[in-house]
């Protein structure tokens, strides 16, 4: 008997190892992964660059302390800032500590503007984390249930409507900041409109609100870009990054530019593994890789042929409501909940996801194929024909 928490309805597969895009459970059976263990596995499986820098950094040294300078987060600070139009980085160790990050900047801000309740702007069907803060951000009722009194500081409007959010700019003053999942992950890949980016980033400005970004699912090349805001033109002044970041070794950052920068100073915030030399260094290494092996050209391309593909495969198909997307972060949504689905692809030897009920989520390694791709599509459209036939 495992004495794991019961905290995740898990699949009853576990899997020993993987190249590339494929990954094999404990029985021998092998997978096609378009997932990438939810955007995390950037450059696939057992890359071996990847590999090989983990191995000799392991070999080095694993942790100093952040009492100390450490080399590898210096220069992946200044990779970051300089494909990022940010000026300061604060690393951790997941998304959701890069959000706790960001709320607390923006706090920090509005009480430095003398106001004594700062409040953020959330959309509805965010997703932001699990702790108290980020969880009371996080736009989805059934994971805040029982959780209650959540933490206050936080007003809702609905995603990409910016009359919305100036609606709320006339009758409260304590507003400090926006926050804003440029693609929505777990809400349904919901992107918002280049239109809404650049009016929402006008806004932020003329109020002096803080425009925070959080790409932990979208960022790292994910959507074509280095990150998602790119895609408008805008720069924030706060955005956070987890996820694809170390290609599977945990690491976050909340990275900060604009009328963030400065903000903190010592004894304002902090993490203990954060910004390690193991953690940095898989995370330079998968900046590198990206550079290196044309990854993000290689996201925009396989990402629309998978999206064209389904569409050709799927056209006419009572049951389909969109494809959409953008990048290596496809949605297929149908009319009724689809969770069985990923039993149905997994026992096909295939790895997806379903989210907000409705939704089919593919998150594939950014080294995916076109062939692959191809598969993909030939594997999962007669499972999804199938489903709505029913």
């Amino acid at each position: 008997m495992s004495h794991v928490m019961n905290t995740y309805a898990r699949l009853p597969v576990a899997f020993s190892h993987g190249q590339g895009s494929r990954i094999t459970d404990t029985e021998g059976k092998e997978y096609l992964d378009a997932l990438s263990g939810i955007a995390v596995s950037t450059l696939g499986h057992a890359h071996p660059r990847l590999v090989a820098a983990i191995a000799a950094q392991a070999g080095r040294m694993l942790h100093t302390s952040n009492l100390y300078h450490i080399r590898e987060q210096d220069e992946l600070s200044d990779k970051l800032a300089e494909r990022s139009g940010m000026q300061e980085i604060f690393f951790c160790n997941s998304g959701c500590e890069a959000n706790e990050a960001a709320i607390k900047l923006a706090r920090f801000y509005g009480h430095k503007k003398g106001i004594e309740t700062p409040t953020v702007i959330v959309m509805e069907k965010a997703f932001h984390g699990r702790t108290m803060a980020t969880l009371s951000a996080t736009g989805n009722r059934k994971a805040q249930a029982g959780f209650e009194p959540l933490v206050s500081g936080f007003v809702r409007v609905p995603y990409d409507d910016l009359e919305a959010i100036k609606a709320v700019a006339e009758h409260n003053k304590n507003i400090v900041a926006v926050m804003l999942e440029i693609v929505q992950g777990e809400g349904g890949i919901h992107l918002a409109s280049i239109e809404f980016q650049k009016g929402l980033r006008q806004l932020c400005d003329e109020l002096g609100w803080l425009l925070i970004c959080d790409e932990v699912q979208c960022g790292m090349a994910r959507t074509g870009k280095w990150f998602g805001y790119q895609h408008a033109g805008i720069q924030p002044d706060i955005a956070t990054l987890a996820k694809g970041l170390g290609s599977g070794v945990p690491i976050g950052a909340c990275m900060v530019g604009g009328k963030a920068a400065g903000l903190f100073g010592p004894g304002n915030h902090g993490s203990t593994f954060g910004g390690n030399p193991l953690a940095c260094t898989a995370a330079l290494t998968t900046i590198d890789t990206i550079e290196q092996d044309g990854l993000m050209a290689n996201a925009e391309r396989v990402g629309a042929l998978i999206r064209q593909l389904m569409a050709e495969t799927l056209a006419g198909l009572k049951g389909v409501v969109e494809i959409r997307g953008q990048g290596l972060m496809i949605g297929i949504e149908l009319d009724r909940p689809c969770g069985e689905l990923v039993s149905k692809a997994l026992a096909a030897g295939l790895l997806i996801n379903v989210t907000a009920d409705k939704v089919i989520r593919l998150l594939p390694p950014l080294t995916f194929s076109e062939n692959e791709a191809r598969e993909l599509v030939d594997r999962s459209a007669p499972l999804i024909k199938e489903f709505l036939a029913a």
